[in-house]
């Protein structure tokens, strides 16, 4: 169910807002659940052996104790003063036993600096954190007491939110919470409208439901155009050495699906989507450097369409399609973590996988189960990073999916992406990227797009389309020193894209050919709020193109990475 992007900047407003109607408190006291003074832990950890020693030793693990810090650091150097303090006081702070219960480790099992690793990583990943720590603060000679060190955002949003992007704009008005009660779960209400509908959803999801590692979520939306309900109970391999998964996942969606030409509206046409699945999953550990998992499953998976007596069609109607199979899956990870700085934050601890991770389904519909034919469904992908040297390191990414029916493919798409990064300083980094899609027989209801939305800035959104595309990108990022308001770590990036689309497309359309764009952003990495990593403000000048094409695009977008 799409959504609109929390934009960092709605949320601190928001917050600034409400905030600044609260009257000025007295001088400070520090709150019980304040974060401590550090100094007594950090002298503790002077005379503690090194991680490897801990388990050449036979070390156990002693007391674990929980220290959850507040949004802002009162003691820190600008952030002492009424307003820090006031929001401190308005945010309840994540409980202690939700950070216990994510722990993969308890009080007397063996000390394992790996598992240690795992756990902060868990709760990294968490929305409501901002960051966590794990380290050893007294040794005995036998127990090791652990200090678990995490640091939570602003997680309450009442107020707007704003996006633009391929010269169109979005507007949202939402209430969500990201950590309710201090439990960690989402609940939301949120108003959009974009450039495919306009949409009242509410939401609700639990990552740790019953105070485990099963995540619960709920979804309703009504449209304009139709409505989603969904519904996913899941227990995911939630470490490395988990040994059982299994899930349900349902979807009933209705909506209308428009089709673009050169980033206009040619037709739409209703579309109702029926998706059941279950699945269950077996791994035998972590074993040396590698995970293998297994999962099998069933799959409902139904589409039906039909003309809008409003609109155009703008291309053929797709035909009903109703799928029912079984299938097998596999998953290959390796274990290869590293902690990173500025790799696609800003100044944020982000764990990357420098390894490979691998995994494919193939499953098989059949008439006799109840589809509309007989086809063989598959998928895989496969993502793999390497250092070529302290300064430079490259990422790759390989998807695949399709059908086979009556010995053709239907609906393949091979898409893949490589990433180079290089650090120019310690306040420098350039980027480069380069990705690709080639499709078979694409099902008529898909198109393959080119534009604003989608990488090729100073273009419209859904621009190009076709059978094929490819697209460049080469970036200077830039990471100041500024924090206005210790709210915000400020970047800016001055970029070139280049792309373009091949084929015809379903809507008749043929690829404009080559188009280039340049242009300067400015980032800001949110340090103290849930609702989005970086924000994207982007001026962007096409250098093709037509007289239809403004001269300058302004793109206004939260994105997962800088």
């Amino acid at each position: 169910m799409p959504a609109t992007p929390r934009k960092v900047f709605g949320a601190a407003l928001g917050t600034w807002l409400l905030l600044a109607l609260v009257p000025s408190a007295d001088a400070a006291t520090e709150e019980p659940g304040a974060e401590p003074e550090p100094e007594p832990a950090a002298v503790a950890r002077t005379a503690i052996p090194s991680p490897e020693e801990l388990e050449a030793a036979g070390a156990v693990i002693g007391k674990v104790k929980i220290v959850v810090g507040d949004v802002f650091d009162t003691s820190a150097e600008g952030e002492g003063g009424w307003l820090y303090r006031t929001a401190n006081h308005l945010h309840i702070q994540t409980r202690p036993s939700v950070i216990r219960d994510q722990l993969l480790f308890e009080e007397g099992d063996p000390y394992r600096h790996r598992v240690v690793q795992e756990s902060e990583r868990n709760l990294r990943a968490r929305g409501y954190l901002y960051d966590a720590s794990i380290l050893p603060i007294a040794y005995d000679g036998h127990a090791v007491d652990l200090e678990v060190r995490t640091r939570d955002v602003w997680t309450l949003n009442p107020g707007v939110s704003f996006n633009r992007k391929g010269g169109e704009n979005a507007f949202g008005v939402q209430l969500q919470e990201d950590n309710l009660f201090g439990n960690g779960q989402r609940i939301g209400l949120q108003w959009d409208d974009n450039v495919d509908r306009q949409s009242v959803a509410l939401s609700f999801y639990d990552p740790h439901f019953r105070h485990s590692f099963n995540q619960l979520g709920l979804a309703y939306a009504d449209a304009d155009d139709g409505s989603t309900k969904m519904l996913q109970l899941n227990r995911p391999f939630y470490a490395l050495d988990v040994r059982h998964a299994g899930g349900i996942y349902l979807i009933d969606d209705e909506r209308n699906d428009a089709r673009y030409a050169l980033g206009e509206n040619v037709g739409e046409f209703g579309h109702v989507t029926e998706y059941y699945e279950v699945h269950g999953g077996w791994s035998p550990g972590l074993q040396g450097r590698w995970v293998r998992r297994w999962t099998a499953g069933a799959t409902y998976d139904r589409d039906r369409f039909e003309p809008d007596p409003d609109e155009p069609l703008g291309g053929p109607l797709p035909a009903d399609r109703e799928l029912v199979y079984p299938w097998l899956g596999f998953e290959l990870v390796e274990d290869s973590f590293q902690e990173r700085v500025n790799q696609d934050q800003i100044l944020r601890t982000e764990d990357v996988l420098v390894g490979l991770r691998a995994s494919a389904r193939l499953g098989y519909a059949a008439e006799a189960l109840g589809s509309d034919r007989n086809a063989l469904v598959a998928s895989a992908a496969v993502q793999d990073g390497a250092d070529l040297d302290e300064r430079q390191s490259v990422f790759g990414s390989m998807s695949a999916s399709g059908r086979l029916e009556s010995g053709e493919l239907v609906n393949g798409v091979v898409a893949a992406e490589g990433r180079y990064y290089r650090a120019t300083s310690s306040r420098s980094k350039f980027y480069a990227a380069v990705s690709g899609a080639v499709t078979e027989q694409l099902d008529t209801e898909q198109q393959l797009l080119l534009g604003g939305d989608n990488g090729l800035r100073g273009y419209p959104l859904r621009y190009q389309a076709g059978t094929a595309r490819a697209l460049f990108t080469v970036e200077q990022r830039y990471y100041t020193k500024w924090y206005p308001f210790r709210l915000f770590h400020v970047g800016a990036a001055a970029f070139f894209d280049m792309g373009r689309t091949w084929g015809r497309d379903v809507t008749g359309l043929e690829s404009s050919g080559l188009l280039k764009d340049v242009g300067v952003g400015l980032r800001l990495g949110s340090s103290r709020s849930s609702f989005g990593n970086v924000l994207h403000i982007d001026l962007a000048f096409p250098l093709d193109g037509g007289d239809d094409i403004d001269s300058v695009q302004l793109l206004v977008q939260t994105k997962g990475s800088f």
